[in-house]
């Protein structure tokens, strides 16, 4: 928990500015105990343009704070530390994506919201983890250009009807999570479901018993009669599981899956953004327009 002194400081500051504050579920947890709302990337975004706020203050990496942009441009979006950047994210450049685009030009281009905004803006339409099955599905092609997870890539491909061809990108988190780390947990506590993050390696996703985006699990740790699950994705989102489930158990698949970009940001780095309205995160609006086209078509979908 925020030392109250600063709890108190950024409960101020967020009402003489009119600001929001918004976690990723991978924040440490006393920066989820003093945000207004936490949640997935994208479901924060959407919170983002739907609330009266003139400050957004993201809480999470660098391109969850361009979609945020990308949606409200009416709102000053500030990311409290501009190092919270996703490697996976960073595996794939517009160029990177033109030149596989010219290569198949008979695909359709499906991108992962874990992509920067000019990233976006060379793609038909953006998924999530939990809808990109149902979003490739949709699709009229038969070849599909999936970026940049592979492993999510892999995951859909197991689970449609297009031919997926894959970029070469991956979450350096996820693939920490190894099956003997699920098995080692089932030894431990073999009445806990396995719950596991698409962005996972194949034996990990294959041994789970649900796989799930983060929102997903928050869903299912909640309706479900279970009483145990091992968590196969980033550690930060057992506080909000243990917080909001307190009758209930919740095991780490492995202790290694933490990502230090979402780490970066502290109760004392969002105090000094509302103190000095930094870092600003503005997408230029030629790339706005057509990334927001991306993520529009998405929502049609689902």
């Amino acid at each position: 928990m925020a030392q109250s002194g600063t709890a108190e400081k950024i409960q101020k500051l967020k009402e003489e500015r009119n600001a929001t504050i918004l976690a990723h579920n991978y924040q440490s947890g006393d920066v989820q105990d003093i945000a207004d709302y936490i949640g997935d990337s994208l479901e924060l975004s959407r919170i983002a343009e739907k609330i009266e706020a003139d400050i957004v203050v993201f809480c999470g990496v660098r391109f969850m704070a361009e979609t945020a942009s990308i949606l409200s441009p009416g709102k000053k979006v500030l990311l409290p530390d501009m190092g919270a950047g996703c490697p996976m994210a960073d595996r794939i450049t517009a160029g990177g994506l033109r030149k596989l685009k010219a290569e198949h030009p008979d695909a359709g281009v499906v991108g992962y919201v874990n992509t920067t905004a000019d990233v976006k803006a060379e793609t038909d339409i953006s998924c999530t983890s939990s809808n990109a099955i149902n979003v490739v599905n949709s699709m009229e092609r038969k070849k599909i250009i999936f970026v940049p997870d592979r492993y999510l890539a892999d995951y859909v491909s197991k689970n449609s009807r297009k031919t997926i061809i894959p970029w070469n990108g991956f979450c350096p988190t996820h693939v920490r999570i190894s099956q003997e780390d699920i098995r080692r947990q089932k030894e431990l506590h073999p009445d806990a479901k396995v719950m596991v993050h698409p962005e996972c390696i194949p034996g990990v996703v294959g041994i789970a018993d649900e796989v799930l985006s983060t929102g997903g699990m928050c869903r299912y740790a909640r309706e479900s009669d279970t009483r145990e699950f091992i968590v196969g994705t980033e550690i930060g989102i057992l506080h909000r599981l243990r917080k909001e489930n307190p009758g209930k158990k919740f095991y780490p698949a492995s202790e290694q899956a933490i990502c230090p970009d979402m780490k970066k940001i502290t109760p004392e780095k969002i105090l000094w953004s509302l103190k000095n309205m930094e870092y600003e995160v503005k997408v230029p609006e030629e790339i706005r327009i057509r990334a927001k086209k991306s993520v529009d078509q998405m929502l049609k979908v689902v």
